[in-house]
């Protein structure tokens, strides 16, 4: 059975950093491209930044270029997400979530994920 699990949201001024984290068992973790994801209220879930099993490949959405990073630690089977110079626009409910299939690279479509975690929430105060 697969599990993620999201850790690391909370409430932040603007200007700063969080560090959001993401187990996932149950899958070999080293074949599957990962993903962060986020919903505001009245919006849609979004692709935030995705990467390859390898992490060869990155994908940022526009809004968080030049301000979060992605990575991950396959030994560890561990997804990360740095958030720096957050901007009240970014609060929201961050997802982690699995690409459906092994060593397949599409960037962030949602759609293509298939494994998600529960969330965690972000709150950024001007």
């Amino acid at each position: 059975q697969v599990q993620v699990v999201e850790s690391g949201g909370g409430l932040v001024q603007a200007g700063g950093s969080l560090r959001l984290s993401c187990t996932a068992s149950g899958l070999t973790f080293d074949a599957y491209a990962m993903g962060w994801f986020r919903q505001a209220p009245g919006k849609e879930r979004e692709g935030v930044s995705c990467i390859s099993w390898s992490g060869g490949r990155l994908y940022y959405v526009d809004s968080v270029k030049g301000r979060f990073t992605i990575s991950r630690d396959n030994a560890k089977d561990t997804l990360f997400l740095q958030m720096n110079s957050l901007k009240p626009e970014d609060t929201a409910m961050y997802y982690c979530a699995v690409q459906k299939y092994t060593y397949t690279w599409r960037a962030c479509h949602t759609a293509d994920f298939g494994y998600w975690g529960q969330g965690t929430q972000v709150t950024v105060s001007s």
